[in-house]
């Protein structure tokens, strides 16, 4: 596995892709996981915790998780690359330039997502890297969701 230091920004730039890497390892999205982000967030909308109802009313035909819970799964996806960054004191995680929920995602299923740099830049605090992670249903092409990370690895 190369190292990259993190303030080799040119080495880095080397890694920017309009591919995107491996899939991760699969990931479960329980109605209990999904009962307990309500419980967690207070959102007890019916279409993501009512079975019944949503087995009646909605047009998923079951229940759904929560688009916020699909996002909050994005630190527990374990993607590989074939670098690693070394050197930081510590990556933060700075925010993002786009967040789409695209497809729902079914309660039972499990999702897998994929990333890929689209942007480093220097920054007096550090190295700013962009990325790009989609996640998908395993088995679907179409995204469940999609976001630009932005992340600043701290001198």
């Amino acid at each position: 596995m190369q190292e990259i230091r993190f303030d080799d920004i040119e080495g880095l730039r080397k890694k920017i892709s309009t591919e995107f890497g491996p899939w991760s390892k699969p990931i479960e999205v329980s109605q209990k996981k999904i009962n307990d982000f309500a419980d967690v967030t207070g959102d007890h909308q019916w279409i993501h915790i009512d079975v019944e109802r949503c087995k009646r009313e909605s047009p998923f035909g079951g229940p759904v998780a929560h688009g916020f819970l699909t996002l909050s799964l994005l630190p527990a996806f374990e993607t590989e690359t074939d670098y690693r960054v070394i050197g930081a004191r510590n990556v933060v995680n700075y925010g993002a330039n786009k967040l789409r929920f695209i497809s729902p995602v079914p309660a039972g299923v499990s999702v897998h997502a994929h990333t890929r740099i689209v942007s480093v830049d220097a920054r007096p605090q550090g190295t700013q890297v962009t990325q790009e992670t989609a996640v998908h249903v395993v088995g679907n092409d179409k995204p469940a969701l999609i976001s630009e990370g932005i992340f600043i690895y701290v001198k």
